[in-house]
């Protein structure tokens, strides 16, 4: 699938924002932006919840972006979430609302996945080069750091920290000092100092900054001449005179100086005690900024899934490889699960349902690596927790739903409603895994496979087959078993005779 225009929806900590870009062959040209400062991270109480007043910004801000959605097709649009929403404990009950009125689903990546996008972003705004980057990215409650080289990130990492966090708990009222400030880039140094050593000795030759913190303080230290020799970008003698200029005046609320944003000004205590602790721990003097981040990653991914370059893809096969899987089981079990689903949709099966399907297929002993016994959950526990770089918190979840549920007993998964297309994924999946359990290459009968109701499945296989596998047909009895112990039919029927009947 092709499409001219594409969109990228970011939740983040501080601010939302929508970007919609006009895609020409293998570039995307920017159409129309919007943001919103919708602050969510300061609704958050300390015992991890959303307050009404912030979710209620959050919901209006996504109406607006819906309204300007209305018309791309929605195939073309990625909505994203960042820390704010990992952390929340009711972040259900604010994507439920916010889905509907933006009209599109939200995905909430882990921070290794937003870093992976973020370095995306970065270097498709930045001049082409061959020596690895430093990309710094400090959003409204997490900061990710990357190093990268061309267009392969190298190390990723995302820390708990962001300017709208550190400005609440250190500079709640507003007042900035020199003892606030140093509290402030103590705690975010010890932050940094997990992963200074990792990425000191990977090395850099460039160090960027991206993303509104980098943005507003490249704007402030070149406005007001700050950095030394009138050098462009962040430099450390210019931090260290911005951090004066603000405990002079002693307030944000008045500090006046030009290139000042009045959106950013609220948050601009925390992001500078953050950045001068990346500063201080990881030996910079000087930081590039690049207009690309998050956004644009989102959006160059996008694109690359529509012109069969999805990461997601390359994720699964490194995976594959990682722990060892038996290819040729996969592709065995791959091919005929898919088959199966095809059979039971009566068509093509949906591409998203199939590519699930495919990926689920290919990964579902990855367990086995841990120990042959339950090696599904074993896997189900991977999937759950490991960084899937392309993955979202939900794709990863409805993967290691697939594997925990391609073998075993089914009433682990009944909260999945009966009506749930995902059943039918499940059912090709054991199907298969049950019909290749000799794992050879052994042809398999004529059979056919399709819905019965809205909570059953019928199975028509050859009577001589199951004679001459007795270990399949077992295997089917058992299956006819387990499905009815957790509230579905599965009905196995032989089609003709049995040799010597």
């Amino acid at each position: 699938m092709e499409y001219e225009t594409i969109a990228a929806v970011d939740l983040g900590s501080n601010s939302f924002r929508l970007q919609v870009g006009r895609v020409v062959e293998d570039q995307i040209y920017p159409l129309d932006s919007l943001k919103e400062t919708v602050r969510l991270a300061s609704g958050l109480t300390p015992d991890k919840m959303l307050d009404e007043a912030a979710m209620l910004r959050g919901w209006e801000a996504l109406s607006r972006f819906g309204e300007r959605l209305r018309s791309v097709n929605g195939g073309a649009v990625r909505a994203v979430a960042t820390n704010t929403l990992r952390v929340a404990k009711n972040a259900g009950e604010f994507l439920a609302r916010g889905e509907a009125v933006l009209g599109f689903p939200i995905e909430i990546i882990a921070g290794r996945e937003e870093a992976r996008l973020i370095y995306i972003g970065a270097i498709h705004s930045l001049p082409s080069a061959l020596h690895k980057r430093l990309v710094v990215d400090i959003g409204g409650g997490s900061t990710e750091f990357i190093i990268g080289k061309k267009s392969e990130p190298i190390l990723m990492d995302s820390l708990y920290m962001g300017c709208v966090s550190y400005t609440l708990r250190y500079f709640p009222d507003g007042k900035i000092d020199k003892k606030r400030l140093r509290e402030a880039q103590a705690a975010a140094a010890k932050e940094v100092e997990l992963i200074a050593h990792a990425y000191l000795h990977q090395g850099w030759k460039e160090a960027v900054g991206s993303s509104g913190t980098a943005r507003a303080i490249a704007d402030l230290l070149e406005q007001n001449q700050l950095n030394p020799g009138n050098v462009t970008g962040i430099t450390r003698e210019g931090l260290e005179r911005l951090a004066v200029m603000l405990i002079k005046t002693g307030s944000i609320y008045t500090f006046n100086a030009p290139g000042v944003r009045a959106d950013r000004l609220p948050v601009l205590p925390g992001g500078l005690a953050i950045m001068l602790a990346v500063f201080d721990e990881l030996n910079l003097s000087r930081m590039n900024y690049a207009d690309g981040a998050l956004r644009l990653g989102v959006l160059y991914d996008l694109l690359g899934r529509f012109q069969q370059n999805d990461m997601r893809d390359v994720t699964v096969k490194q995976f594959a490889r990682r722990y060892q899987v038996e290819r040729k089981q996969a592709v065995r079990v791959r091919r005929t699960a898919l088959e199966i689903l095809e059979r039971l949709t009566g068509c093509v099966a949906e591409e998203g349902a199939a590519q699930f399907l495919g990926w689920a297929a290919t990964l579902h002993e990855i367990g086995i690596s841990v120990a042959h016994s339950s090696y599904h959950k074993h896997g189900a526990y991977i999937l759950t927790y490991a960084d899937m770089p392309g993955f979202s918190n939900r794709e990863r979840s409805m993967l290691a739903t697939l594997v925990l549920g391609h073998r075993g007993k089914l009433e682990k998964l009944l909260n999945l409603p009966k009506k749930d297309a995902t059943w039918r994924l499940i059912f090709s999946l054991r199907l298969a895994t049950l019909l290749h359990r000799s794992r050879d290459d052994r042809e398999l009968p004529a059979y056919s496979v399709r819905v019965s109701g809205d909570d059953g499945f019928i199975l028509e296989i050859p009577a001589r087959w199951l004679v001459a596998n007795p270990w399949t047909a077992t295997a089917l009895e058992e299956e006819v078993q387990v499905w009815r112990q957790a509230g579905f039919l599965f009905k196995v029927r032989q089609i003709g005779a049995a040799k010597g009947k």
